[in-house]
């Protein structure tokens, strides 16, 4: 198992550094620092502006394979990212804004998991009830609304049940605000704040995840195993949970691991509405701003939730599927 695992990370190690090489070419080649500059303005000082974007390595004049050379050596030897047009280092901001994404979507990522298997399962248990058909309808809705839509309606609905109440519960601007002087305030003005923003990530995931959940459990419930333990006098419930579930929820494992490590950086529009400043909200200005070395790190650190993403999918299924590790 361990031997298997080593031969996995390393494998998807290559692949990350080849990744990443390939995103800081493609953004040196596409980008153009100097478009946020204006270069008709007279009283411009033109070397200044050349010194700058070469200590900042992002000159568009020089080649890029040039550039890469500089920046890979940096990289390597002092760990040192590069720096924004604005003369930020990226190394600090991307940082801070792995946290904040982590706090954000870790618990909107375990909501949504656990939710949409434990809803999928039962939904398929009873296929073609009503309560079978309220569960597809209401996921089929979630999944085609936008998120963009989505969140803006609970914004929506949170502002008039505050003014409705005259209390302000529902709190969805930042990551903390105006906490009082009682004890534990300062966790429950974190718990406002990340209320309305994990809705707004996990509702998706739950519809996301039943579906698949519902088709995978409906397969297993007709195998052979599972009619045959019933034979034996294994009660529904016990056949269910011990083999139908547990062999469901194998093909299962890799999509969890992927969906968490692309999910990092898929939240732009969520972190935009609800003030949260995290790596896609970061990506999406980066691009904005023609920030060669920020897109890059946005690119690694995706390519690095994959590669754990892709390590744990090995781990589940290993730990799921006992043939596997056989």
């Amino acid at each position: 198992m361990v031997k298997f695992v080593g031969k996995r990370l390393l494998s998807y190690s290559l692949l990350l550094f080849l990744a990443t090489s390939l995103a800081y070419l493609i953004a040196s080649v596409a980008l153009d620092p100097t478009a946020n500059i204006d270069l008709t303005n007279p009283n411009l000082n033109r070397q200044a502006v050349e010194n700058t974007l070469n200590e900042y390595n992002i000159n568009p004049a020089e080649s890029p394979f040039v550039r890469y050379g500089r920046w890979i050596d940096s990289v390597v030897t002092d760990w040192d990212w590069g720096q924004t047009p604005r003369g930020e280092s990226v190394n600090d901001l991307v940082g801070t804004r792995i946290w904040v994404s982590v706090r954000l979507v870790t618990i909107g990522t375990i909501v949504g998991i656990v939710f949409g298997v434990a809803i999928g399962a039962w939904s398929a248990v009873r296929q073609y009830s009503k309560a079978d058909h309220v569960v597809s309808i209401a996921s089929l809705i979630f999944i085609s609304t936008p998120v963009l839509v989505f969140a803006v309606v609970l914004q929506i609905l949170a502002i008039e049940f505050n003014q409705a109440t005259g209390w302000r519960f529902f709190e969805f601007i930042g990551e903390t605000g105006r906490s009082g002087d009682y004890f534990g305030a300062a966790f429950m003005d974190r718990l406002q704040h990340l209320l309305l923003p994990t809705l707004s990530l996990s509702v998706f995931s739950i519809a996301v995840y039943s579906r698949y959940q519902r088709n995978l459990m409906l397969d297993t419930l007709g195998a052979d195993y599972v009619r045959t333990a019933r034979a034996k006098g294994l009660p529904k419930r016990v056949a269910i949970r011990r083999h139908a579930l547990r062999n469901a929820i194998i093909p299962m494992a890799t999509f969890f691991a992927f969906d968490v490590a692309t999910i990092f950086v898929g939240a732009a529009v969520t972190e935009t509405l609800f003030g949260w400043h995290g790596m896609g909200e970061y990506l999406v200005q980066s691009i904005q701003r023609q920030d060669i070395n920020g897109i890059t790190a946005t690119a690694a650190f995706s390519g690095l939730c994959v590669l754990a993403g892709a390590t744990l999918s090995d781990i589940l299924i290993a730990a799921v599927d006992p043939r596997v590790r056989t």
